[in-house]
């Protein structure tokens, strides 16, 4: 008996194939090969919006391909993603090899494993058409907007810009945040530390100013706070009132799509899109010496963080034998996700926990093996008990003034043995104290007042602009990273040290939608149609009621948009620069083109001068001893290169420092793993085969 197994992409198509056997020919079909035509809107207005697909172009050959395969097979089974896209794919399939979407054909795999599928293809279904439906209705919805809305930015604001329906929303909340914190007004406030310690110790900790007169105080300017210093430099420091507790901390939850891309670009500095192509590998499936050929990790998008029962009890027996009885929790953890969350995947968890990240260095290598290791390391610590710290709080008077010290000392490790969740929140330091008693008097080796300022919200970066879409209900767990390429890739927005910030053009095209299109960019109103589409999934709304309702509202204000700014042009500030045209002598300023950022003269039409935007590191050239140049690349990864190009060569994907090599005087480097110290790297040097240990490389793949 012959079978065809269709999937998307050849790694996936290669490990399923060692699974199924010889009965089974297993081909990708290189994502969708139907879709709708470029370069036209392609939907049917007077016909209940019906969309018109094509096969893509460029895939005749594919196609002819995969029809020849299906008519010499006695069973096709469409075995792509487990997800609306997936499902998509499936049924754009079956129209094109005709086959019969009533036929239990549709097969999903949570796990690229033996038993992932095994029990996939012991689960067969037919395509469910809720599900076409949603993707259809988020397809159209999409294709309305960017190809309706388009053109009347061409039209107001400058030709070749394009509107996206979610992606407007998400330069909506960035440009917003930029101006909070531009509107900020810092407020003085001063901080107060009285540096103790305990009658026969020499063990030093601060105390905080915390009020008078039983009242709490901000201390607001600096004659305040010397009053303060001043009365507590000469007066008895005495210990009222020592509080003792004890608190549990509980560890994160496994991740979802949107924690992990959060904590990827947190502690690896990982963008959305470059955390997704690692997490794509690890699920399609890797070779792992002593293991074969698997998938690492489960479905990597999902918003459920339930896991089976099998996970549940190979990390349980994992634990207990590398970490002993006490490190697993009296009872089986069950973490609740979101209202909202789709729950037909399992969290992102590894197929197999006693491949450790140790285990499997040896067969991954860069962003996948570092991946693994955050992906391996959260979900095992999810299983692992609490971690038991006891707290102390030490009220300290002196004369009529209190102020208070805090502490703790950790009574049991628990999970943090072996992870810990990163925040993105400021959290005030704790340390432990000295063996304290109320009523002893404490001495004093010194007073201090700092001036502080309140401070404005920080710029979104990736893993906090993911929480905001996620806490607001808008996208989903497959659309995070899309977005933000997206709003990134057509200038609206620019990374800059890891935050996300508006650009001119962002700011302007934002301000246009929101003044004409305040659906569009609305957050209550792009979170109620991402409900309306899952509604549609769950099959209780009709797909192309969801599309009516919108489009009568949008084609009214596009209407009236049009009307309202008839013969107005909306134009972009143009952002100056220090730098002076050579040929004219006006001042140069920074445009936006179809390559990206460049300088042109501001004397334009007069002047066509125009020149590429330079941005120098720090140091110098360890080869030439020219400037250092940073660039980006293609995937938008920075590195540094010689100024001299190809005529010295010389390139890293290391940060150039402003610290000089002891022994050769050179520009010191350091990777941008977090800790990393700087290290030589000038051929020849005694000093440059040392560097840090925060620096080494992990070791290479092992040879076969």
């Amino acid at each position: 008996m012959s079978n065809l197994v269709i999937v998307e992409s050849p790694a996936k198509a290669k490990t399923i194939k060692k699974y199924l056997g010889e009965n089974y020919n297993v081909i990708a079909s290189m994502g969708h090969i139907r879709d709708l035509p470029k370069g036209q809107i392609a939907i049917d207005f007077d016909n209940n919006f019906k969309p018109r697909y094509i096969n893509i172009p460029g895939k005749s050959k594919l196609i002819k391909e995969l029809k020849e395969l299906a008519a010499a097979s006695d069973m096709v089974y469409l075995a792509t993603d487990p997800d609306r896209e997936g499902e998509a794919i499936s049924w754009h399939l079956a129209h094109i090899l005709k086959l019969d979407t009533q036929q239990q054909n549709r097969v999903t795999f949570g796990e690229i494993t033996k038993k992932g599928i095994t029990d996939g293809m012991a689960n067969k279904r037919t395509i469910d058409m809720d599900l076409i439906n949603a993707q259809q209705a988020r397809r159209i919805l999409d294709r309305i907007v960017g190809y309706k809305l388009s053109p009347f930015l061409w039209k107001k604001v400058k030709g070749g810009l394009s509107a996206g329906r979610v992606q407007s929303v998400a330069v909506k909340l960035i440009v917003d945040r930029h101006r909070e914190i531009q509107a900020f007004i810092p407020q003085e406030y001063w901080n107060i530390d009285a540096v103790l310690t305990p009658a026969g110790s020499a063990k030093k900790f601060r105390a905080r100013y915390w009020g008078t007169d039983g009242k709490k105080v901000t201390v607001a300017n600096q004659q305040q706070a010397m009053e303060i210093k001043t009365e507590c430099e000469h007066s008895e420091f005495i210990i009222e009132k020592i509080t003792k507790g004890e608190r549990k901390r509980v560890p994160a939850p496994p991740f979802t799509t949107s924690s992990l891309q959060q904590e990827a670009s947190r502690r690896l500095g990982f963008t959305a899109s470059r955390t997704m192509r690692a997490a794509q590998t690890l699920y399609e499936g890797v070779e792992v010496a002593g293991f074969g050929t698997l998938g690492l990790i489960t479905y990597m998008r999902t918003d459920s963080l339930r896991i089976s029962d099998e996970a549940y009890f190979a990390a349980k027996g994992y634990i207990t034998e590398k970490y002993g009885d006490k490190y697993v929790p009296p009872y089986r953890r069950n973490y609740k996700s979101k209202n909202n969350a789709q729950d037909a995947h399992e969290a992102i968890r590894p197929t197999n926990v006693n491949i450790t990240p140790e285990i499997a260095y040896g067969s991954l290598s860069g962003d996948v093996a570092k991946l693994y290791k955050l992906i391996w390391e959260r979900f095992t610590a999810s299983q692992m008990a609490d971690s038991i710290q006891e707290t102390v709080s030490v009220d300290i008077s002196c004369r009529n003034h209190l102020y208070k010290a805090t502490g703790y000392t950790v009574l049991f490790d628990g999970f943090t043995a072996l992870y810990e969740e990163q925040t993105d929140e400021k959290k005030e330091k704790e340390t432990a104290l000295p063996p304290l008693e109320k009523d002893t008097k404490l001495k004093l080796r010194e007073m201090e007042a700092e001036q502080k300022f309140t401070q404005p919200p920080s710029e979104y970066t990736e893993a906090t602009l993911i929480k905001a879409l996620e806490e607001n209900g808008i996208g989903r767990p497959s659309t995070y990273a899309p977005i933000i390429s997206t709003i990134i890739d057509r200038g609206y927005v620019e990374r800059s040290a890891k935050k996300l910030i508006p650009t001119a053009l962002g700011i302007t095209v934002n301000d246009v939608l929101a003044a004409q299109f305040t659906d569009i960019v609305d957050i209550k109103f792009s979170a109620n149609m991402e409900d309306n589409l899952d509604k549609i999934e769950e099959g209780s709304t009709e797909w192309t009621q969801v599309i009516r309702e919108f489009y009568d509202i949008f084609s009214a204000d596009l209407e009236k948009a049009e009307q309202e700014m008839d013969g107005q042009k909306v134009k972009v500030p143009e952002v100056m620069t220090d730098e002076i045209c050579e040929i004219c002598g006006k001042p140069m300023v920074i445009k936006t083109g179809r390559y990206g950022k460049f300088m042109a003269c501001s004397g334009f039409p007069e002047c066509t001068n125009t020149k590429k935007i330079v941005k120098y590191a720090k140091g110098a050239c360890p080869k030439c001893g020219g400037r250092i140049l940073q660039l980006t690349s293609k995937r938008g990864r920075v590195f540094y290169a010689c100024e001299n190009g190809t005529d010295c060569g010389f390139m890293s994907w290391e940060e150039p420092t402003d610290k000089n090599c002891e022994v050769c005087g050179s520009t010191m480097f350091k990777k941008s793993a977090k800790g990393a110290q700087p290290h030589c790297i000038k051929e020849g040097c005694p000093n440059a085969s040392v560097a840090p240990p925060a620096t080494r490389g992990r070791k290479k793949k092992t040879e076969k």
